[in-house]
């Protein structure tokens, strides 16, 4: 599947219908989505592996793994209308895809690969903390967005456990005008994209 394809694919996965500020519910795009995906494929990390998002909203990373090839892939989050939306979709596009209501802290198994957009803490401060922890814990392979700004804790905080920085990548992450506190129609931060490697 091409990179345009995989994309085009992406931008079928639902919205969701009424996100919550809590939980810092925006769809990651269908393009930046692709290309993290794609850049996980091309350092061997979906195609045949076992993948897991963690905090999988309405499935985008989740379903793309499963369209690139993964040998199994997990969803996890505790939106039970989120999902409920990611497994209509996966049904309409035929697609094999474990979604599981769970809390963050309360994810088991192992993996070869997390792919995920966990909450910025813009709302609850260190919010993509346990998300990151988890993911350091259950797969050796870690694609994870933060934002810009929270670089110098991200890279001590997978230093600490052991963890190695393979690459980032910079992205703005258009935040749509959604929750009542928001003051422009929309608003571009700035993120990286991490991909980190365990032992």
């Amino acid at each position: 599947m091409k990179l345009s394809e995989l994309e085009r694919a992406l931008e079928r996965v639902p919205d969701y219908g009424t996100p919550s500020p809590a939980l810092e519910q925006y769809r990651t795009p269908a393009r930046m989505s692709a290309e993290i995906l794609y850049d996980a494929l091309a350092q061997g990390d979906i195609e045949g592996r076992r993948v897991a998002d963690l905090g999988c909203g309405t499935g985008t990373f989740a379903i793309g793994a499963a369209l690139l090839g993964a040998s199994e892939v997990n969803g996890f989050d505790i939106d039970d209308k989120a999902l409920a939306l990611a497994r209509e979709c996966v049904r309409v596009m035929r697609l094999e895809i474990d979604f599981q209501k769970c809390e963050i802290g309360n994810v088991k198994g192992k993996f070869d690969t997390v792919v995920m957009n966990p909450p910025f803490g813009c709302q609850n401060r260190g919010a993509d903390r346990p998300f990151l922890e988890k993911a350091l814990e259950v797969a050796s392979s870690i694609y994870t967005i933060h934002m810009a700004e929270t670089e110098g804790f991200v890279e001590r905080f997978v230093g600490a456990r052991g963890a190695t920085v393979v690459s980032k990548k910079r992205y703005k992450f258009p935040i749509p005008h959604t929750f009542h506190f928001h003051g422009s129609e929309k608003r571009l931060i700035d993120v990286l994209v991490w991909h980190v490697r365990r032992g």
